[in-house]
């Protein structure tokens, strides 16, 4: 959210936070990507890094996508996840149609550091480590995270 304050970025708000429903979610993002008058770059986190894979391997419009910065994307895999959120799997493994950066941590509580570099292998992604910086979140400390900030702007370079 600093970065929507900030930088003038929109956020995709979804009909229902608490109870995520993968087609809802996807149907969303759709709406946001045609709707935006140009390219668009999707930075995501947690589960909306899914939603991201999710999207590109059912949308036609993934042309429209510069590039995206995925960060922290959930395990899935945990037995939690997959009974809570049993819409969601199987898990999207397929290369992305646009440049994308995956972005984990050596201590994230809610997913070990392999997960991100799986997934970013089978999103044809590069896989960032940010090291100890926990669930890359507010709770982490990181600011205004130009770091991450930072790699959202070079993924944008041509």
């Amino acid at each position: 959210m600093r970065w929507v304050a900030a930088h003038g970025y929109t956020v995709v708000e979804q009909h229902d936070w608490l109870r995520p429903l993968r087609g809802d979610w996807l149907m969303r993002l759709e709406e946001a990507v045609l709707d935006a008058p140009g390219e668009v770059a999707l930075v995501a986190h947690n589960l909306s890094c899914h939603q991201v894979a999710a999207w590109a391997a059912h949308s036609r419009h993934g042309a429209k996508v510069r590039a995206a910065l995925l960060v922290a994307p959930a395990d899935m895999q945990t037995p939690m996840l997959s009974h809570a959120l049993p819409s969601w799997l199987p898990v999207a493994r397929q290369r992305l149609p646009f440049k994308a950066v995956v972005v984990g941590s050596e201590n994230d509580p809610y997913c070990s550091l392999d997960v991100p570099q799986n997934l970013a292998l089978g999103w044809g992604a590069q896989c960032v480590n940010l090291g100890p910086a926990g669930h890359i979140n507010a709770e982490s400390k990181l600011g205004d995270w130009p770091q991450g900030l930072a790699l959202l702007t070079e993924l944008l370079k041509d």
